[in-house]
């Protein structure tokens, strides 16, 4: 199953690659914003949002999802402060990216607080075309397999995997979840360009996704 409904999976959210999602956060090929290597739980380290425990320098968004949606996050933390510090706000933009869609609200402060540039205005976008469309999601979607690669003090690299295969389409109006089975892989692949603001807080510039991507479903 995929939470993403179809009508949104070739929705753009950057040029370049993703998923994520997400954040996010993201689309399906070529885009990128919040869409969820993958396979079965293997019992690794998780946590509900790494982000929570980040510095708290720059005043990051709280963001609390429903209930009945969890981001889970395995082996978020490497060891290294800077990796995990751009992993932390990394994964705050995925949860603010989802509650903005789960609100409805494009104008949600998570989005211009952990995206920018060309990044922004695809996230926005992103949300908007849930919107437009009258959908919302529930479940559980699993962010795993983090790779980060640092461009000196202010830029970064976050290439990650999603599984959405327990999250769920759902429609704004009726609440009716959408458990029909998909022909599409519930696995995406997420490369994410990080740039460090002044008030130290790591940005989207750059997200693209791929779905069915068979690095994360080995």
């Amino acid at each position: 199953m995929n939470r993403r409904p179809s009508l949104l999976a070739t929705a753009a959210l950057g040029a370049a690659a993703a998923v994520l999602l997400t954040g996010c956060g993201g689309g399906d090929g070529d885009s990128a914003g919040n869409d969820k290597i993958a396979g079965a739980d293997t019992g690794a380290e998780t946590s509900a949002s790494p982000s929570a425990s980040a510095a708290a320098a720059a005043d990051r968004p709280k963001i609390e999802l429903p209930s009945d949606v969890t981001d889970k996050y395995e082996d978020w933390k490497t060891g290294d402060d800077a990796k995990d510090a751009v992993l932390a706000d990394t994964a705050g933009r995925i949860d603010a990216t989802n509650d903005a869609i789960l609100q409805g609200d494009t104008g949600a402060p998570g989005l211009s607080f952990y995206y920018r540039d060309t990044a922004l205005s695809d996230a926005v976008e992103w949300v908007q075309a849930y919107v437009d469309a009258n959908m919302s999601f529930t479940g559980t979607t699993r962010y795993y397999a983090p790779k980060v690669t640092l461009s000196g003090e202010k830029s970064a690299d976050v290439v990650y995997c999603a599984d959405e295969s327990k999250g769920f389409s759902k429609n704004r109006k009726t609440n009716k979840v959408d458990k029909t089975a998909s022909d599409e892989s519930p696995y995406v692949l997420y490369n994410t360009r990080l740039e460090k603001n002044e008030q130290g807080v790591w940005q989207a510039t750059n997200l693209i996704s791929k779905r069915g991507d068979k690095t994360c479903a080995a």
